[in-house]
């Protein structure tokens, strides 16, 4: 009876608990909700998808097909870059309704990512999106707390656990069995959510390369022990509780504060603490300081004038005409390196303020399980902030890349003796818009997904293994009558 004394009281648990009709009840509404929002969100998804690839052929095909151009004609012509949903968005949308998913990339001027779901969408949007995620991270532990509340304060008002107790069954096997007995009637709710994930996973043919079969794996194994974690601490609150109610009352505070007011005030006091500027200061702060370094569309500029001359004392030659390559396109490409490098740091400023602000939430995942699983979810899916500024890395790397590789036409092929771009004269062959680079947007790997959220995966297990040695160290200070 000792040793086997978790696994019967976990299955006496479960079946008596599987048998009641308020259960049957709850789950049929839970996996109608959950086949809703995965078909809902996996469609979305298709679509999205398919809208993306079709602008960003789009985009390209209008590039490609430009006709012999002035290559700094070409460069303000632009061109668009687009962010592809990482497949497991479906799963975990995260912030993925307010950010951008394409920007319009020209020369001398980084543009903002725009058309978010929340800029198209009704105020409702900020409520959150119904996903698969929402359901297993704020109604499912609201769930676990309702079906474990009385799991030991019920066996302690009928005199069960006296007796349970007096036949030689320790306290700690009897809480342990409860978790056990507890997380196997979890796992009626969130095994078919894990299946949903893995049909995305599997029936996904888009991103070979994207590694989504290990994302996929590590959330499963991330969700498994959150909800662990959980039912042991339902068990520790019903066994510390005076009656039910009060295990009630205690569980549905804990939640509200836990899952509802810590986060909300950790990003209230994150945007006090370090308020960021906004997107007119922004631009305003990159002007003035490219005023300050020098602007080479200025032709009187007193920095460019001096690098004017140097280039010419450096060739032997008193006129830019004589030059062997296009001042031109040489002055554009110095004032793109320059401004590219004021904007890059400018823009690391942004980032690090926001970064400074998600700190608050980010060093709370040490004292609340949900932010860890909040934060952890969301990474592996792809939908969150530190995957969001690696696409406006990507794309700004792409597009100073560009503007150079046209500046460089310029210097090969226009004549210093050029005054006009107009008509069909001082033009570059259509045929190296071509041969220009492709715009090929990167998810996040792994490792780097990992690295970021090492903290919330070591939260995950201390908070696990917290509960398990509290329950079998500490139980014989709970009431038995």
């Amino acid at each position: 009876m000792k040793n086997n004394a978790i696994i019967l009281i976990g299955t006496q648990f479960f079946k008596k608990t599987f048998y009641t009709k308020g259960l049957f009840v709850l789950l049929s509404i839970f996996l109608a909700v959950l086949v809703y929002v995965t078909i809902s969100g996996w469609n979305a998804y298709e679509a999205n998808h398919h809208v993306i690839e079709h602008h960003q052929e789009s985009s390209r095909k209008s590039w490609d097909e430009n006709p012999d151009k002035h290559p700094h004609r070409m460069a303000h012509f632009g061109t668009f870059a687009f962010r592809a949903q990482h497949p497991l968005s479906t799963f975990d949308s995260g912030i993925e309704s307010y950010t951008g998913n394409s920007i319009f990339l020209e020369a001398h001027r980084q543009n903002t990512a725009n058309f978010s779901e929340a800029s198209l969408s009704t105020g409702l949007v900020r409520f959150g999106d119904l996903n698969i995620a929402m359901l297993l991270q704020l109604i499912l532990p609201l769930i676990i707390f309702f079906i474990g509340y009385a799991s030991v304060t019920a066996e302690r008002e009928n005199g069960t656990l006296k007796i349970m107790y007096i036949q030689g069954t320790p306290l700690n096997k009897v809480l342990l069995g409860k978790a056990l007995g507890l997380f196997l009637v979890s796992s009626l709710f969130f095994l078919p959510s894990l299946i949903a994930l893995w049909s995305i996973s599997l029936i996904e043919d888009h991103t070979m390369n994207s590694a989504i079969i290990i994302r996929s794996l590590l959330i499963s194994a991330a969700y498994i022990l959150f909800f662990m974690t959980l039912c042991c601490i339902t068990v520790i609150v019903s066994a510390k509780s005076i009656n039910s109610n009060s295990a009630l009352l205690s569980l549905l505070a804990g939640w509200l504060l836990f899952f509802i007011i810590i986060p909300k005030t950790a990003q209230v006091i994150g945007n006090s603490l370090y308020p960021n500027l906004s997107k007119i200061e922004f631009k305003a702060v990159i002007e003035e300081e490219v005023t300050k370094q020098g602007d080479s569309h200025n032709p009187d500029d007193p920095y460019f004038n001096a690098v004017r001359d140097s280039v010419l004392k450096a060739n032997n030659v008193t006129d830019v005409k004589d030059l062997p390559f296009n001042y031109s396109g040489f002055l554009m490409s110095k004032g793109e390196k320059q401004t590219a490098i004021i904007y890059n740091d400018q823009h690391k400023k942004l980032i690090k303020t926001y970064e400074h602000q998600n700190s608050i939430t980010d060093n709370l995942v040490l004292i609340n399980p949900y932010l860890a699983i909040k934060n952890l979810s969301m990474s592996l899916s792809g939908t969150d902030f530190y995957t969001y500024t690696n696409f406006l890395s990507q794309t700004e790397k792409y597009r100073y890349q560009q503007s150079q590789y046209l500046n460089d036409l310029q210097m090969k092929f226009i004549s210093n003796k050029a005054k006009s771009s107009e008509g069909k004269i001082n033009v570059v062959d259509k045929s190296y818009w071509k041969s220009a680079p492709k715009f090929s947007y990167q998810y996040v790997s792994i490792s780097d997904t990992i690295y970021n959220q090492i903290t919330a995966i070591i939260a995950l297990i201390i908070w696990l293994l917290l509960t398990i040695v509290f329950i079998t160290k500490f139980s014989n200070r709970f009431k038995i009558i």
